[in-house]
């Protein structure tokens, strides 16, 4: 399997899946008659990131994974956001990101070095980054912005978290 198959359709779905809860987030705000943009400062626990912070854990380790394993360098994006609509817009740009990656980037990723700043001077193969950190810290800080809406009142379920699959009529 090409690495592209497990990255950049399946991060850019989250993404995607991330955008639609904000939404709700927002619709579940102006029902309650309070300000959306304060959505972004609820958390968990005193010591988890806020989800602004989820939000951009969430584009940054979207781009960075897919970045690294096609051996390109990740465009920089500042955690300036304060509201929904930048939120929003910070997702979109990551997804317009993904959308330049070509599965030929991903040959040989799988025994690729990757190593990234916080590794230094370790390393990993491009195979055991991506399963054994950069998805399951991709997951956390999905569920993690999932169940912080979840928790405050927002209608979200299960399908709302899978997004899109792709069922096929028996045949």
């Amino acid at each position: 399997m090409n690495l592209y198959d497990a990255t950049v359709p399946q991060l850019t779905k989250m993404l995607v899946n991330l955008e639609k809860w904000l939404d709700l987030g927002v619709a579940f705000a102006e029902k309650k008659k309070f300000d959306a943009d304060r959505l972004l400062e609820f958390r968990l626990a005193p010591d988890m990131y806020s989800l602004i912070k989820q939000v951009q854990a969430i584009a940054d380790g979207a781009k960075f994974t897919c970045a690294y394993l096609a051996g390109k360098q990740a465009p920089s994006h500042p955690d300036e956001e304060k509201t929904i609509a930048e939120a929003r817009a910070r997702i979109r740009v990551v997804i317009q990101y993904l959308e330049t990656f070509k599965r030929e980037d991903f040959e040989g990723a799988a025994d690729r070095k990757i190593q990234p700043r916080w590794a230094a001077p370790k390393w990993f193969k491009g195979d055991e980054y991506l399963t054994q950190v950069a998805l399951p810290n991709f997951y956390f800080h999905v569920v993690t912005a999932y169940d912080i809406l979840r928790h405050i009142g927002v209608d979200l379920g299960k399908q709302d978290f899978l997004g899109s699959v792709p069922l096929r009529d028996p045949s």
